[in-house]
């Protein structure tokens, strides 16, 4: 059986010159590649005592909703400002250039529940933030935050300082 590393594609000098590309499509296009990641994610919240799982737009939708049905949990979506159509709260987050902004149904977490969150991977930190103070907004408590692959260099794991963080695969660089 291969090691989920081996299902990444890294794609060199992509988006610039320098930079190494973690390419996730590689282990969705492979049967036992995304069987593997799931798993091994959910493995991570073995003794978690959780209500909820959160993805984030839109790769987290992909690992966080097989993830909450296999432990029977409801799922929550975080997207982008202006893609959700009922009542939302808003957080801005910053971007290398410029800002964005996420949004979450304002019914969507209930006082007291405790949540995970769950993303594709954590750079610099900046959208699973932004995550974190919308569930808390809502009265809910982030208990764990999960990625499938983390990128150290670029230090997203700081930014999330006081939480428990967690992902399958880190690379050293950025």
């Amino acid at each position: 059986m291969k090691k989920i590393e081996e299902y990444v594609r890294s794609i060199p000098d992509f988006p610039e010159p320098g930079i190494i590309f973690r390419d996730i499509t590689s282990i969705l296009q492979d049967a036992d590649g995304l069987h593997l990641a799931i798993d091994l994610m959910q493995e991570k919240l073995k003794g978690v005592d959780f209500d909820v799982v959160v993805g984030a737009e839109s790769r987290g939708f992909i690992f966080g909703t097989p993830i909450a049905y296999n432990l029977h949990k409801p799922f929550v979506l975080v997207r982008k400002k202006g893609k959700l159509p009922c009542e939302t709260i808003s957080r801005e987050y910053e971007l290398e250039y410029g800002t964005a902004a996420i949004e979450m149904h304002r019914d969507a977490i209930r006082p007291g529940q405790k949540v995970v969150i769950v993303d594709d991977l954590i750079a610099t930190g900046g959208t699973i933030e932004a995550a974190i103070k919308l569930v808390e907004e809502l009265g809910g408590e982030v208990v764990k935050v999960l990625f499938l692959m983390e990128l150290a260099g670029l230090k997203g794991r700081e930014k999330l300082a006081g939480y428990e963080v967690e992902s399958v695969i880190c690379y050293e660089g950025k």
